[in-house]
């Protein structure tokens, strides 16, 4: 899909089209990110590093879930 960089007051900007909001499952407001690869720049609606943030802290609370019900008390 081919995109035309645009002015947008003193900045420049790419206005992402309907089809391509629905696709990233993304409203105006939402946040993207984006992340470099080998093969150029990826648009995404995933963050990676949250991602692995959230994994490790479900893995800690089924751990330690007898403790997190106590500190909760």
């Amino acid at each position: 899909m081919k995109l035309k960089i645009t002015a947008i007051g003193n900045s420049a900007g790419v206005i992402l089209p309907r089809e391509l909001l629905a696709r990233l499952r993304v409203e105006k407001g939402d946040e993207l990110y984006a992340l470099e690869t080998p093969d150029g720049i990826k648009l995404t609606s995933y963050d990676p590093t949250l991602a692995k943030q959230m994994e490790v802290a479900e893995k800690v609370m089924r751990k330690d879930r007898h403790v997190l019900r106590k500190l909760a008390q």
